[in-house]
């Protein structure tokens, strides 16, 4: 794997043998489908036809917390991600007006995709989020605005993604 974060895919391997893999293993998100129409009491996401939607709430509804919602509860982050360097600190204000313009606009068509927090630690800017894609996007999104030193650390057997920007 390059420094870039990218991986390559040789003829005659699979999607399965790429360093960092999709499980299926999230303990948050449901076993069994869940019974429809349902809400979520705090975001008020309601899950119909498998999936979870921003949209209006049918009457009679079964209520239960969303993945993203029961995450946030827990405190129980699915991606790290962590912004750093000189360049950063120089152009921060922009590079984080870039991350939370992500962030915004995945949340309006996914509800899961939330961040849960964002602190800085001098100079050092750590984020969490509710869903893996999240942090993986921006990351790749900062290299491609700004690129730098992007990195990816999936642990086997956790539903959990680091990924380290930096320039």
């Amino acid at each position: 794997m390059s420094g870039k974060g990218t991986s390559t895919i040789h003829p005659g391997q699979n999607r399965n043998d790429r360093l960092i893999q999709e499980f299926n293993h999230d303990p948050y998100h449901a076993k069994l489908k869940l019974k429809e129409p349902t809400a979520c009491p705090q975001c008020r996401a309601v899950y119909e036809k498998g999936r979870w939607r921003w949209g209006q709430i049918p009457a009679d509804v079964y209520e239960t917390l969303c993945p993203a919602c029961q995450r946030i509860h827990d405190k129980v982050p699915a991606a790290f991600l962590t912004l750093s360097g000189q360049f950063f600190s120089q152009h921060k204000d922009e590079i984080m007006n870039l991350a939370h313009n992500y962030i915004q606009r995945e949340a309006k068509t996914h509800p899961l995709k939330r961040l849960m927090d964002c602190n800085d630690d001098n100079g050092i800017v750590h984020m969490t989020f509710t869903e893996l894609h999240l942090a993986r996007g921006i990351g790749e999104a900062l290299e491609k605005a700004y690129e730098g030193d992007l990195n990816y650390q999936y642990n086997k057997g956790e539903f959990m993604l680091r990924v380290t920007w930096s320039r």
